[in-house]
């Protein structure tokens, strides 16, 4: 598997490009916005997308959804159905976080925890993950020892609880039961900031060993 990362939107969200690099298939991931950057990634590397991805409805993850997959006839899949309420305001989020106007748009396809995503002979678990959002999911690669978690953890930090429906102590519980359950040595790309491992933040991250949070 290869991953390319795209940084996108004033708040640098973590686009990722997912490659099978034996059959050449990609998925886009929390295509936040920046469409144009996406489009010459792909173009650069001669890839042809064939789904999005999402990690949960917040506008910087999900803002170039729309757009891309007008222009590459892609399904949109995921989050969880209890992100609907934050794509239903997509355009009060784009007033709130400075955006140009956004309409709202929804999924093709709703995720549930313990569902599969294939892209080429890549496999990826479907993990429900909420307290940052209610619906945020999490994509867990096994074979490559890889996860993508949104904003559920970062190197050193957590995703923020302040948001409508976020919760504290049930996104510890998320992190706990379903990211820190993977071996030390999976990789963690976060939505935000550098790539860490599972081994790091289990033994440095402070919000997960209780002094914080």
């Amino acid at each position: 598997m290869k991953i390319l990362t795209v940084p996108v939107t004033p708040f640098q969200q973590n686009c990722r490009i997912l490659v099978c690099t034996s059959s050449k298939k990609a998925a886009i991931v929390d295509p936040g916005g920046d469409a144009q950057k996406i489009v010459a990634t792909l173009n650069e590397h001669e890839l042809v997308p064939e789904a999005i991805w999402l990690t949960h409805g917040h506008l910087d993850h999900v803002g170039a959804a729309d757009e891309l997959a007008k222009a590459y006839n892609l399904d949109i899949i995921g989050p969880h159905i209890e992100e609907k309420f934050w794509f239903d305001a997509l355009p009060q989020q784009a007033q709130m976080f400075g955006f140009a106007p956004r309409p709202a748009f929804w999924p093709t396809k709703w995720l549930s925890h313990g569902d599969t995503l294939t892209l080429g002979e890549l496999s990826f678990e479907v993990r429900h993950c909420p307290g940052h959002t209610p619906g945020h999911v999490i994509f867990v690669e096994q074979t490559q020892k890889q996860v993508l978690v949104g904003d559920v953890i970062f190197k050193g930090s957590i995703g923020r609880t302040d948001f409508p429906r976020g919760d504290a102590p049930t996104l510890i519980a998320s992190i706990k039961s379903q990211v820190l359950s993977l071996d030390d040595d999976f990789v963690i790309l976060s939505g935000h900031g550098e790539n860490t491992t599972v081994g790091q933040e289990r033994a440095t991250n402070p919000f997960i060993s209780g002094r914080f949070g």
